[in-house]
């Protein structure tokens, strides 16, 4: 069977292209192949990347994405990426259209510029649940009208994590565009979705021997103490129910910050990166190489792979029911 040939835009450590290829096990399951391969990766941060090269034997293109040009992207059925989305703006004209405050919002758009001229199969953009309401909630059908505007058919959903055997309340928007001529449009009503009695809870994934370094000082916890009352007093988690949803900023995570941290024996810590990635359903495989910040910042920032795979599993599903010739 031929390869499915997959271009990941904003890469980062490769949660969603873990999710993509699987082949992998996670917590007592194997997560199957899905006969893919990665012919192109494009990330601007260097320690995602080297995360991403040791995982994948792939070298990230480390450009800034705007100065890629689609001729230099291979062909692929594939196109996946969480653009960032900080800084959209809707321009005051009628009609209303999407403008950008910063590059940062431009990203998007050159997105849309490599779909629109690679022209593959199918696209999968991820971004945060505060994506729908940017703007007052006008951004996200402007967003959903450039997409289609290249070419595609697409359907969105905001998925939990925790629906799918994850411990973490992480919630994301997942959008599926299907090229227009396919005649194919991706029902998510069709995921397998997990009742709040079998959800994962997070005594799944820590771990019961950790460094020192990892507790917090007794300075930090009489300092949290003596805070105000509206203060977070540490988001200590319960262990029998799934985390909340870990972030980019845990390298740096105080006890009065709206980071997670545990309470174990009477005593505050904060994550290991390996029970962040597990928390992110990273594989025990997942190597994490480079310093813990660069890791924590990575894997906070990564999609969870195992909700990609169960998205990108449906999705050939579909594909194979509708008889849709493409791969």
């Amino acid at each position: 069977m031929k390869k499915i040939k997959v271009v990941s835009l904003f890469c980062g450590c490769g949660g969603t292209d873990v999710g993509l290829t699987g082949g992998f096990d996670y917590l007592g399951r194997h997560y199957a192949s899905h006969n893919a391969q990665i012919v192109f990766a494009n990330d601007i941060e260097p320690s995602a990347c080297l995360l991403f090269k040791e995982n994948f034997g792939v070298i990230p293109d480390g450009r800034d994405i705007k100065s890629i040009k689609s001729s230099e992207v291979p062909d692929s059925d594939v196109i996946c990426g969480g653009f960032p989305c900080q800084s959209f703006s809707v321009v005051a004209q009628n009609p209303p259209r999407l403008g950008v405050k910063s590059d940062k919002g431009k990203l998007f758009f050159e997105m849309c510029r490599i779909i629109r001229e690679k022209k593959p199969a199918f696209f999968i953009a991820e971004n945060v649940k505060g994506i729908l309401s940017a703007n007052q909630g006008q951004a996200f059908p402007l967003i959903l009208k450039e997409f289609e505007g290249c070419g595609y058919t697409v359907s969105w959903d905001l998925l939990k994590a925790v629906n799918f055997g994850i411990p973490q309340k992480r919630e994301r928007v997942i959008m599926i565009g299907a090229r227009n001529d396919l005649n194919f449009r991706f029902d998510f009503s069709k995921l397998p979705i997990r009742e709040p009695k079998d959800y994962v809870p997070l005594k799944a994934v820590i771990e019961q021997n950790v460094a020192s370094k990892y507790f917090f000082s007794e300075k930090a916890v009489l300092g949290m103490k003596k805070a105000q009352t509206q203060m977070n007093k540490g988001r200590a988690q319960d262990i029998n129910e799934p985390s909340n949803t870990v972030g980019a900023h845990l390298a740096k995570v105080s006890l009065n910050s709206t980071d997670p941290v545990l309470l174990i024996d009477g005593r505050y810590r904060r994550y290991t990166p390996r029970e962040v990635a597990r928390i992110q359903s990273f594989p025990d495989s997942f190597k994490l190489v480079g310093s813990e910040h660069a890791q924590y910042q990575a894997l906070g920032n990564a999609i969870a792979p195992v909700m990609l795979w169960y998205v990108f599993d449906e999705l050939l599903k579909q594909v194979k029911e509708q008889k849709v010739v493409l791969f």
